[in-house]
C-alpha cells in the first residue's frame, strides 16, 4: 500500500467545523432536503440556518444565565427563560406566541392597585364633598 501512487488518507472534517459553527450543518441539511420546502437545496442554505439557529440559542442562554445569576441560582430553569425572553423587546416579539412549560408571568402589578403616595390624606377627603356640592348645583 505504501507504493508510489497511494496517498495518505486525509482526515474527515465536518462542515459544521469549516463554518466554525456548533449546530450541525449536515443534520440540518438533510432536514431542509426531507422537509421538501424546495425541490432544490443549494449548499450555503443549512449553513446560514445553522448560523442564525446557534445565534438564537447563544441570545437566549445568555439572557437566562444573567435571569439565573439575578436569581442567586446557578442553574438556568425554565423560569430564568421566560424571564429572559419577555423581558427583551425583539426575543419578546419573535416569541409572541409561544408558551414556555413552567415559564410563570412577569412580576407586575396594575398601576391602579397600588396604594396612593400622596402627603395628606385629610385635604383629598376634604376636596370630594366640594366637588359633589358644586355638580348638585
Amino acid at each position: 500500500m505504501s507504493g508510489r501512487g497511494a496517498k495518505a488518507k486525509k482526515k474527515a472534517v465536518s462542515k459544521s467545523t469549516r463554518a466554525g459553527l456548533q449546530f450541525p450543518v449536515s443534520r440540518l441539511a438533510r432536514y431542509l432536503k426531507k422537509g421538501r420546502y424546495a425541490q432544490r437545496v443549494g449548499a450555503g442554505a443549512p449553513v446560514y440556518l445553522a448560523a442564525v439557529l446557534e445565534y438564537l440559542a447563544a441570545e437566549v442562554l445568555e439572557l437566562a444565565g444573567n435571569a439565573s445569576r439575578d436569581n442567586k441560582k446557578s442553574r438556568i430553569i425554565p423560569r430564568h427563560i421566560q424571564l429572559a425572553i419577555r423581558n427583551d423587546e425583539e426575543l419578546g416579539k419573535l416569541l409572541a406566541g409561544v408558551t414556555i412549560a413552567y415559564g410563570g408571568v412577569l412580576p407586575n402589578i396594575h398601576s391602579v392597585l397600588l396604594p396612593n403616595k400622596s402627603g395628606g390624606g385629610k385635604t383629598e377627603k376634604a376636596e370630594k364633598p366640594e366637588k359633589s356640592g358644586k355638580a348638585e348645583k
